[in-house]
């Protein structure tokens, strides 16, 4: 009897080591025992990755527009998810009354609180905001959803292939095409040299101008004599038409001469785009509808739709 007590307990740890877990990230390592149930997104490209692996958290910081979530992701959230405060400001309070077993952030956000985070529960960080394969892939570790993430990420990958085939031969000699990732606010607008949308269209083969080498997040433009630094083959703008400011700035600075003598705007070939896909997203599902856009932009058909998570 005594043996067969052993051996149970033997056997009991033994499972209890294979489904234990130690993943890597930003802050350095982090043990996951079993397969976390309890999932909190602290970030926007977290609860979109959550989305696209299927998993339904028990709590998501809320959206920057469209509250209290992007209208994307909100029918592969659960019914009564609770929504904890900003990405910028977590109800660290919320979090532990959710008693989570995974907790998913990102060092520009969390990097503060992240002692805190880890003391609730398991925490794992996301070195950048915007890196979606990396966050794709470190939820898919820290899940036990590895397949499935790889799943999602060879799905982007054969999109992306299929993209860069058909406008190189679309585009011709044009290609390839250098563009510029701008967006208007209240009292200015803003020229991304980095960035959510800005590393899809260098993935993808886009180039920028002499003028947009540099490095860093982008520069602010405060003044209208600063739009010849936007020129580009094709420019995207996003902002936020709720915004009657925002809307009056871009009006002034789309209205000037300087505006009208950029080449993308005399060839016509100045897109307006989605702010939540191109900005707030951050994650696989927004890379693949931003990937829509750009098809849809450039009059080209893709070699197939775009997947739903749940079918991936």
């Amino acid at each position: 009897m005594r043996i067969a007590l052993l051996l149970l307990l033997a056997v009991s740890g033994a499972c209890r080591a294979e489904s234990t877990r130690t993943v890597e990230h930003a802050f350095g390592e982090t043990r996951i025992e079993g397969t976390p149930r309890r999932i909190v997104t602290l970030y926007q490209g977290a609860t979109d990755t959550a989305v696209a692996l299927g998993i339904k958290p028990v709590g998501v910081v809320e959206s920057w527009v469209e509250k209290p979530m992007y209208r994307y992701l909100r029918d592969g959230l659960p019914e009564g998810v609770r929504y904890l405060g900003l990405e910028t400001q977590p109800d660290l309070e919320s979090v532990a009354w959710l008693a989570p077993d995974l907790i998913v952030g990102t060092r520009y956000r969390h990097e503060a609180v992240y002692p805190l985070l880890s003391r609730i529960a398991p925490t794992v960080v996301l070195d950048t905001a915007y890196d979606f394969k990396a966050m794709l892939m470190l939820m898919g570790e820290a899940t036990g959803q590895e397949h499935r993430a790889q799943a999602l990420l060879d799905d982007w990958e054969d999109r992306v292939a299929d993209f860069r085939s058909q406008i190189e031969a679309a585009l011709g000699e044009a290609w390839p095409q250098e563009v510029a990732v701008v967006s208007f606010r209240s009292d200015h607008a803003r020229l991304y040299y980095d960035g959510f949308a800005r590393s899809i269209l260098d993935e993808l083969g886009f180039q920028r101008s002499d003028t947009q080498q540099h490095t860093g997040w982008g520069i602010k433009l405060t003044s209208r004599e600063s739009i010849p630094a936007m020129d580009a083959d094709a420019i995207f703008v996003f902002m936020r038409d709720s915004d009657p400011a925002v809307v009056e700035t871009y009006r002034q600075w789309t209205q000037h001469p300087l505006w009208q003598n950029l080449e993308a705007a005399r060839q016509g070939r100045v897109y307006r785009v989605d702010p939540v896909i191109w900005s707030m997203g951050a994650g696989v599902l927004a890379a693949n509808r931003l990937l829509d856009e750009l098809y849809a932009h450039y009059g080209l058909e893709p070699a197939r739709n775009a997947r739903e998570c749940q079918e991936c």
